[in-house]
């Protein structure tokens, strides 16, 4: 699936909506460069899960947890050098559980994510406006 976005409201609401159909146990790998609508886009998918905490990025915490009517883990792994860093926050807890994950940089610890995690890409176009971003999800 491809969605073009032509504003933070717009990718928002295309979080949220992803939010709204988010399975059990369901782990969503966020890709996309630095300043791309990431966190926009967890924020929206956060409201989806009916979270109403102030959702930010984990970036110095790893994850955070939110209360949602599914739990919701919210992971930045950027800072992780080595993929058993992850064993120490107990990520198959997390991964394999009942709640949604949602992993920022997930690259980075590829060998760690189960085989049906749903690829999420978001991209700027600055040819087609600074506010443009190409969201894929699922290839």
């Amino acid at each position: 699936m491809r969605i073009e976005s032509f504003s933070a409201e717009e990718t928002y609401e295309f979080g949220k909506k992803l939010g709204e159909a988010a399975k059990p146990g369901t782990v969503f790998c966020l890709s996309g460069d630095l300043g791309v609508g990431k966190t926009v886009f967890t924020k929206g998918f956060a409201a989806g899960l009916g979270v109403t905490d102030t959702v930010n990025s984990p970036t110095f915490t790893i994850v955070q947890e939110y209360k949602g009517r599914l739990p919701f883990y919210h992971f930045d792994v950027y800072r992780i050098e080595e993929p058993e860093e992850m064993e120490e926050i107990g990520y198959e807890d997390y991964f394999y559980g009942d709640g949604v994950c949602m992993i920022e940089w997930a690259e980075l610890i590829k060998e760690l994510l189960p085989e049906e995690a749903v690829k999420v890409c978001i991209r700027k176009d600055l040819q087609k406006g600074t506010d443009y971003r190409l969201i894929t999800v699922g290839e």
